[in-house]
This record gives C-alpha cells, sequence and structure tokens, in this order.
C-alpha cells in the first residue's frame, strides 16, 4: 500500500474566531460599569436609621426614610440611628450640704428623624458624646445641689424627674427626646455613711424611749381611769344608798303624819271627855290651877298607867 500522500499531507487548523473575546471583554465592562453606577446612584437605608444626603458637604434639606432609594453619584448617604438608646454614665455631684455623692445611672433616648438633618449638621453623628452627656452630668449636678445628703437618700426617683424634665428642655431644639433618666445608685463617702448609721441608731433609740414612755403614761391613764370609775361607781352607789335611807325616812315621816292627821281628825270632844272619864281614879285633882276665885282641877290623867 502506498502511503506517500499521506506523509505529505498537514494537519487542518480550525480558524479562530477573534471576535469572542472581544464580547467577554464588553461584558464584564458593562457588569463593572453596572456595578459602579449602582454603587454610586443607589443608597439602602436599613430599618431604624434615617439617610442624611450631603452634596460636597452640603447637608440636604430633606432624610431618606428605610429602604432602596437612587441618588446622584455626587450625592453622599449618612446613616443615623433613630431608635430608642441607652447610655449608661458615672459622675461626681455635691448636695447642698457639701457631701460628695458617687451617682450610677442610665440614660434613654432618641432622635427625631424628621430633623435629624439639622442634628447631623449642627452636631454630628457624636452627637452624645458631643452634646447629651455633658448637659447631663452638668444639669444632674445641679439638680443635686438643691438637696441635702439625707434627702438625696430618699429622692430618687424625683432626682431622675427633674434631670430629665431640665434635659429635655435643652435637648428638643436639637430634635433629641430624653425618654427617661434613671438614678441607679447613689454612694456617699465611709464617713458621711457612718454618720448616717449613727444617727439613725440615735433615732431608733429615742423613738423607743419615746413608745416605751408613751406606753406607759398610757398605761398610768388607764390606771387612772379604771380607779376614777370605780370612784365614780362607789359614789353612785353611796348615793343610791343615801337617796333610798332619804326615800325610806321620808315615806316613814309621811305614813306618821298621815297617821297623826287622821288621828286629830278623828278626836272628837266626847271622845276627849270619855277618854278622861275612862283614865280617871276616882282621886281629886292633886293640883288647883287658876287665879281668883275661879278654880280648875287638874286631873292627873297619866297616874293610872
Amino acid at each position: 500500500m502506498n502511503n506517500a500522500p499521506y506523509q505529505n499531507a498537514r494537519p487542518v487548523r480550525t480558524p479562530i474566531n477573534k471576535k469572542l473575546p472581544r464580547g467577554i471583554a464588553l461584558a464584564a465592562l458593562l457588569v463593572i460599569l453596572a456595578l459602579v453606577v449602582y454603587g454610586c446612584c443607589t443608597s439602602i437605608v436599613p430599618t431604624g436609621y434615617t439617610g442624611i444626603l450631603t452634596t460636597f458637604g452640603k447637608v440636604a434639606d430633606y432624610t431618606l426614610d428605610a429602604g432602596f432609594h437612587f441618588k446622584s453619584p455626587f450625592k453622599q448617604v449618612t446613616l443615623m440611628d433613630n431608635r430608642e438608646q441607652k447610655n449608661s454614665f458615672t459622675t461626681e455631684a455635691f448636695s447642698s450640704d457639701i457631701q460628695q455623692v458617687n451617682v450610677v445611672g442610665s440614660i434613654n433616648y432618641n432622635i427625631n428623624k424628621t430633623t435629624a438633618m439639622n442634628l447631623f449638621k449642627d452636631v454630628g453623628v457624636n452627637y452624645f458624646n458631643t452634646l447629651v452627656s455633658p448637659r447631663l452630668l452638668e444639669n444632674m449636678k445641679a439638680v443635686f445641689s438643691k438637696y441635702t445628703a439625707e434627702e438625696l437618700i430618699s429622692s430618687r426617683d424625683q432626682l431622675s424627674v427633674s434631670t430629665r424634665e431640665v434635659l429635655s428642655n435643652e435637648m428638643s431644639r436639637y430634635g433629641i427626646n430624653i425618654i427617661s433618666v434613671s438614678i441607679e445608685n447613689i454612694d456617699f463617702t465611709d464617713a458621711f455613711t457612718d454618720a448616717v448609721e449613727a444617727k439613725q441608731v440615735a433615732q431608733q433609740g429615742k423613738l423607743k424611749a419615746e413608745i416605751e414612755q408613751e406606753q406607759q403614761t398610757m398605761e398610768a391613764q388607764q390606771a387612772a381611769s379604771r380607779k376614777q370609775i370605780a370612784a365614780e361607781a362607789e359614789a353612785n352607789v353611796q348615793k343610791i344608798n343615801a337617796d333610798a335611807a332619804a326615800y325610806a325616812i321620808r315615806a316613814e315621816a309621811e305614813a306618821k303624819a298621815e297617821a297623826n292627821k287622821q288621828i286629830a281628825e278623828s278626836l272628837t270632844d266626847g271622845l276627849i271627855k270619855y277618854t278622861e272619864i275612862s283614865q280617871w281614879d276616882g282621886q281629886l285633882p292633886t293640883y288647883m290651877a287658876g287665879e281668883g276665885s275661879q278654880t280648875v282641877p287638874v286631873l292627873n290623867l297619866g297616874a293610872g298607867e
């Protein structure tokens, strides 16, 4: 078999499509351009935040709500948190009687999203450390200075309310809402704490003595009251007995008087003469009474008894 023709043959080459790399490059360029446009001309504001628009440093007079937004590539979006936030603090204050107080507390606040651009323009995103915290501590010290050290112990709620009211009035013009201020702990120096404890012990001792004195006084009053009641009862008994005796005497006298009255009414001249005759013993009178020629015999009516 003759293989000569095949030995001189060359392999067939497939022609290369030069348009394919250009298409890939163009597609990649379009993707990159789309990403650049997407990054420069769109913005996403998360829930709970407000978007602040600035153009070369100038703040727009409106804000962006949560969601997806298109914007000019020359505009920048700064996010400000308008959710309720909480910050803790510690500070020192003085009471009206110059007692040092260490205070631990917290503050809850949020910002008004419709005026957030003004807060960003006037103060910035670090508004808490720049504005809220200094004013909070200053106002709290002013409130504490109106109370004595002993009053501070029992006025924690009022201190919180007063501090919040003063601070809220100042922060409202910046669009910052002060929700609450909580005084969580008030600590005094050891010397003052010891003095307060000693005073409380003394007051408790005084109160105990007053209670004991009041109890003794009450018992004495009760004893005197019982004696008075017994004396009044005895006097009433004696009065009742005396009234009864007087009534008996009066009744007896009235009975005798009534008997004498009945006897007197029953006496007649004939009865009197009859009594005289029935008691005469037949003897002549021993004595004679009278003057001149008239003599009246006196009968001794008791001689026959």
